[in-house]
C-alpha cells in the first residue's frame, strides 16, 4: 500500500578543500548535447527538460562531481541481499522516458524514484507525476528536492515498489527507475487502455550490472503487447528480485 507525500542551485560548486570551482550549468549541457541527443533522443521535450533540471541536486554532496557522467550515480551502497540504489545514467534514463512515449496530459507512474531526479523530469512532460518510492531517507530527499523546485504536480507517495500505487490508478504510463527480474504482473493491471509500462527486464542469473533489455509493455484492454526496445543494465529494484525456486 502506497501513502500519499508531500509534493515536491546554484550552477557552481567550489570543491571543499581545493580551489577548482564545478561549473554544474556547462556539465549539464555538455551531458545533454555528448550523452543524450546522441542516443537517438528526439524528443525536444526532454532534451529541455534535462538541460534546465540540476542533476546535482538529487545526489549527495561527495557524489556531485559525478553527478553528470555517463554512468549510474551510486546513492545507496550494495547490502546483503539487495542491489546499490541509485540515479539512472542520463542516456539510459533518457531512452526509457522516450519509449513511455509521455504526452502533457499523462498521469504517470513513476516507481523507484529514490530522491526524485525522475519524478522531476517527468513532471515537464506530463499533467501528474505520482512518484513511488520503499526507501523513507531517500523518499525525505525527494521531498525536499521537488519542493525547492517547485514541482507541484508531483506527489511523492512511499510503499512497496512492486504494488505500485493502486489508489491513484489507472496511469497512462508508468516507469520503472530500475531492473526487474520478471513480468511486472501487479504495475500493469494499474495502466490505463493503451497505456504504457517501460522497464528493464534483467538477465537470468545474470551479475548485477549485466545487460538487460529495455521493455515496453502496452495494455489492449486485458491483454498486453510486450516490444523489447534495447540493451540495458541497472540494478534490480527492492520487490523486483527472482522469485526463489524450491526443489525436492
Amino acid at each position: 500500500m502506497c501513502r500519499r507525500g508531500a509534493g515536491a542551485g546554484p550552477t557552481k560548486l567550489e570543491a571543499r578543500g581545493g580551489r577548482r570551482m564545478i561549473d554544474f550549468g556547462t556539465q549539464r549541457r555538455n551531458m545533454v548535447e555528448s550523452q543524450v541527443r546522441t542516443s537517438d533522443i528526439t524528443d525536444r521535450r526532454i532534451l529541455r527538460a534535462m538541460l534546465e533540471t540540476p542533476r546535482e541536486a538529487f545526489v549527495p554532496a561527495a557524489m556531485r562531481v559525478r553527478a553528470y557522467a555517463d554512468a549510474d550515480v551510486e546513492l545507496v551502497p550494495a547490502g546483503s541481499g539487495h542491489a546499490a540504489r541509485a540515479v539512472l545514467a542520463p542516456r539510459t534514463f533518457a531512452r526509457l522516458v522516450q519509449l513511455a512515449g509521455i504526452e502533457e496530459s499523462d498521469a504517470v507512474l513513476d516507481v523507484g524514484t529514490a530522491t526524485g531526479y525522475s519524478a522531476a523530469i517527468i513532471a515537464r512532460l506530463a499533467a501528474t507525476v505520482v512518484a513511488l518510492e520503499c526507501d523513507e531517507g531517500l523518499a525525505d530527499e525527494a521531498r525536499n528536492v521537488l519542493s525547492r523546485l517547485s514541482r507541484s504536480n508531483v506527489r511523492l507517495v512511499t510503499g512497496d515498489l512492486s504494488e505500485g500505487c493502486a489508489q491513484e490508478s489507472p496511469y497512462d504510463a508508468i516507469l520503472v527507475e530500475g531492473a526487474i527480474a520478471q513480468r511486472p504482473a501487479g504495475l500493469l493491471e494499474q495502466l490505463k487502455h493503451d497505456g504504457r509500462l517501460v522497464a528493464i527486464l534483467a538477465p537470468a542469473d545474470a551479475d548485477a550490472g549485466a545487460l538487460g533489455k529495455a521493455v515496453i509493455w502496452r495494455r489492449l484492454g486485458a491483454t498486453f503487447d510486450e516490444t523489447i526496445a534495447f540493451d540495458a543494465a541497472a540494478p534490480v529494484l527492492p520487490g523486483f528480485e527472482k522469485a526463489l525456486e524450491f526443489t525436492f
